[in-house]
């Protein structure tokens, strides 16, 4: 216990370290990821069928594929097969390419949530709209939006609590988040060897990250609650 204590203040600020990469890649991927999944969910549902052939072939490969693959794909495809290694070996690249990857990866499942909560409200308020005067983009904006948000702010929030958990498999390229931090301690990081303790405090910060989340996406489904349909 006495050792413990003496590595205490090293192990904990390596893991803010890891854990402040976390949090980097947890906020850009919801960045890139909740503006693009809307372009992918009008691309699916489009009239033009070349552009819904290949909105839906992108989510169903990326859908069906682990992130983790697609991880190792993104960043090792291009120096290993096209012998162009775009991302370089430093950590910024290493994170770049962890960037790129989940913005896709959750873009493709956001995009199920949109389309889903798009088609969910009743096609007579867009007829309804149509016939007040309405144009096809008040309609969205006035009438479809507001009701969809209502009703994919439950899943969304699952995908988002998945999320917190899911930045932990960027390490499998090496990107040194808050459970690469810890489990540095085992192979002799910063004269630390053989510890797993430290990784069970990992877990401290995804459990904290994770309620905070939880409290501010239940206040959010509450403040929607006038959506009553």
């Amino acid at each position: 216990m006495e050792l413990i204590l003496q590595q205490m203040p090293v192990v904990i600020r390596a893991l803010n370290t890891g854990f402040l990469q976390t949090l980097k890649l947890f906020f850009i991927t919801l960045l890139g990821a909740f503006p693009l999944g809307l372009v992918i969910a009008f691309g699916s549902m489009s009239r033009i069928r070349i552009l819904s052939l290949s909105a839906r072939l992108l989510i169903w490969v990326i859908r069906g594929t682990p992130l983790m693959i697609q991880l190792l794909i993104i960043y090792y495809f291009p120096g290993l097969v096209l012998h162009r290694p775009i991302w370089g070996g430093g950590e910024s690249g290493r994170f770049l390419a962890a960037s790129i990857s989940f913005v896709i990866n959750y873009a493709c499942y956001f995009s199920e949530i949109y389309r889903g909560g798009i088609q969910s409200v009743p096609l007579g308020q867009q007829e309804a709209g149509l016939v007040l005067g309405m144009t096809r983009r008040q309609i969205f904006f006035r009438v479809t939006l507001l009701q969809m948000v209502k009703r994919i702010v439950p899943p969304i929030s699952n995908e988002v609590i998945t999320l917190v958990k899911d930045t932990s498999l960027a390490r499998i390229i090496a990107l040194q988040e808050v459970i690469w931090a810890g489990q540095a301690f085992m192979k002799g990081s910063h004269g630390i060897s053989g510890a797993i303790w430290p990784l069970f405090f990992t877990a401290v910060y995804y459990l904290i990250f994770n309620g905070i989340l939880t409290v501010l996406l239940a206040h959010l489904e509450r403040k929607l609650d006038y959506f009553r349909i």
